[in-house]
C-alpha cells in the first residue's frame, strides 16, 4: 500500500470548504465524476435484498446515493439482473448474475463508463460526502481507505485497471489482497481521521444488529453520512 503527501492537500482543502454543499464546486482537481454504488450482494443475513432494506424510514441504498450527490459525482447503480431494487432517481447498470464477487460489479462499471469511478458497497450508509469527494479527487489508479486494512469496496479505480482486475475476477480470490497486489494508494492514519471516526463509516450493515446500531448512530449526535467533517454539529 501506498501513501500520497498530496492528498493531505485534497483533505485540508475539503475541510476549508465552507459548506458540504458546495463539495465538487471547489475541487478543481476532482478526476472522477462518477459514483458506483454495488448493489449485488444478496443480504441473506439480513432477511432481503440488502440494498432495499429500510434504515430510519429509507432504503439502505438511498445514504450512499446521497452521499456521492453532495460530493458531486453521478451515481450509477450496479445490480444483478433478478434482484428487485427500491425506486431509484439514478441510472441503473445491471451486471452479470456471475460470477458472484463484489469485482463482478466494479468491472462491469468500469467497462460501461470508460472513466475513472469511485466504488461505493450499498450498505455503508454513514459514509462522509467528504471522503467521496477525496477518492474522486486523486489521480492513482486505485485509491483506497485504509484502517487497519484497504477498504476495497470504497475506493477510486480507474479503467487501465481492467485486464487486471479481469484476471482477478477469474481466480475468485479476496478483493482486499487484490488491493495489496495492486499496491493501492491508501488513505489512512490521521488523513483518514480527518474525515471522522472510521470505525463508525467504515462500518457496513450486513445483518439486522449491524442495521439497529446504524439507527442509533443515525439517530444520535456526530456527523451524518455526507456531512462535511468540517462542518459537523454546526447549524
Amino acid at each position: 500500500m501506498r501513501s500520497s503527501t498530496s492528498a493531505r492537500a485534497v483533505s485540508m482543502s475539503i475541510r476549508a470548504i465552507g459548506g458540504s454543499s458546495r463539495i465538487a464546486a471547489r475541487l478543481e482537481a476532482m478526476r472522477a465524476s462518477r459514483a458506483a454504488i454495488l448493489a449485488g450482494g444478496r443480504g441473506s443475513r439480513i432477511g432481503g435484498l440488502k440494498a432495499a432494506v429500510e434504515l430510519a424510514g429509507r432504503p439502505l441504498i438511498a445514504y450512499p446515493i446521497a452521499a456521492a450527490r453532495e460530493a458531486g459525482l453521478e451515481p450509477l447503480v450496479v445490480a444483478k439482473h433478478a434482484f428487485e431494487l427500491p425506486p431509484l432517481d439514478c441510472e441503473l447498470l445491471l451486471e452479470p448474475a456471475e460470477p458472484a464477487h463484489p469485482l463482478t460489479g466494479i468491472v462491469a462499471a468500469l467497462e460501461h463508463l470508460g472513466e475513472p469511478v469511485v466504488v461505493v458497497a450499498c450498505d455503508l450508509p454513514l459514509l462522509p460526502a467528504a471522503l467521496i469527494a477525496a477518492l474522486a479527487a486523486r489521480e492513482a489508479p486505485l485509491v483506497v481507505p485504509t484502517d487497519p486494512g484497504p477498504q476495497p469496496l470504497i475506493a477510486r479505480y480507474e479503467p487501465e485497471l481492467l485486464p487486471r482486475l479481469r484476471a482477478w475476477l477469474a481466480t475468485s480470490a479476496p478483493l482486499r489482497r487484490l488491493a495489496v497486489e495492486l499496491e493501492a494508494e491508501a488513505i489512512a492514519g490521521a488523513e483518514l481521521r480527518a474525515f471522522g471516526d472510521p470505525r463508525r463509516f467504515l462500518a457496513n450493515v450486513n445483518d439486522r444488529e449491524s442495521l439497529a446500531r446504524a439507527e442509533a448512530l443515525l439517530a444520535g449526535p456526530g456527523p451524518r453520512a455526507g456531512t462535511d467533517p468540517g462542518q459537523a454539529g454546526k447549524t
